[in-house]
Parts: structure tokens; C-alpha cells; sequence
């Protein structure tokens, strides 16, 4: 067996162990074992190997691990989960409601929730309204 074969069954190994972590530090390890065995491939001397195998891992850590937490981990579209996913829904008020200091009921999704608006006119029965607000179990709504 030659020695690049043994590069390509380590960078296997690297690939399988990857499988079962996250981060993809291991699979830049994996490139870099890939690059050695092309190394040595060409029949260049093991430090030449191992030094190839170093900047191929390194490449692989600033390229294309960033690629992949790009691709992989994107931010700013966070799932609104629980209370928070009520904000901006349509609702059927069940009580007038009358302002801020007279709270009525609204239903959303089978749900009662104690209502305010911000408006000073009342919304009667039966009326469509949207969530804009939630503070504790009161929700604020506005008239659609």
C-alpha cells in the first residue's frame, strides 16, 4: 500500500468521525488529510506532505468552514415560538373593547386572550383585529 492511501483512509476516518460532531472543525482536518495524500501522490517528501497537509487544513478553516456556518447557521430568521408568535396574527374580539381602561376578550387560534387597544374608540363583537402588542396575558390589538 502506498502512502497516499493511507492520507485518503485517514481523511475517511475524519469524515465519518464528522458525522458524529458539528462545527466541521474535523472536516477541515479531513481537506487537509485530502491534500497530503495528492502530495503525496506526486511523490513529495513527507515533510513536504505533512507541511502541505497543514496549509490545506488551514485553507480549509478560513475558507470553507465560514462558507458552511454561512450556508448552514443564518441569523435574523429566528422562528417566533409561544407568546411571541401572536404578534401580527388576526384575532375575533368576544367583548367590546374600549380603549386602554376598559379591556375587552379576543379569541386567536381557539384562544381567549384579555384585550386592550390603544384606540379610543371601541371595537365591538365580532370585529377583526391584529395583535401588536403583548405585555404579560394582555394583548394589545388594533382595528383592521
Amino acid at each position: 500500500m502506498e502512502v497516499w492511501h493511507y492520507w485518503v483512509i485517514v481523511a475517511l476516518v475524519f469524515v465519518i468521525v464528522e458525522m458524529f460532531t458539528s462545527g466541521f472543525a474535523v472536516m477541515c482536518i479531513s481537506i487537509g488529510c485530502i491534500f497530503g495524500a495528492v502530495a503525496s501522490a506526486l511523490d513529495w517528501e513527507l515533510k513536504w506532505q505533512l507541511l502541505v497537509f497543514a496549509i490545506g487544513t488551514a485553507l480549509a478553516f478560513m475558507t470553507v468552514r465560514p462558507l458552511v456556518y454561512k450556508f448552514f447557521y443564518k441569523k435574523g430568521q429566528e422562528v417566533k415560538t409561544n407568546v411571541e408568535a401572536l404578534v401580527g396574527r388576526k384575532a375575533i374580539v368576544l367583548e367590546r373593547i374600549e380603549g386602554e381602561l376598559h379591556p375587552g376578550r379576543v379569541k386567536v387560534d381557539g384562544d381567549d386572550w384579555k384585550a386592550v387597544s390603544t384606540d379610543t374608540e371601541p371595537i365591538e363583537v365580532g370585529a377583526a383585529v391584529e395583535i401588536t402588542a403583548i405585555n404579560s396575558i394582555i394583548v394589545t390589538v388594533k382595528k383592521l
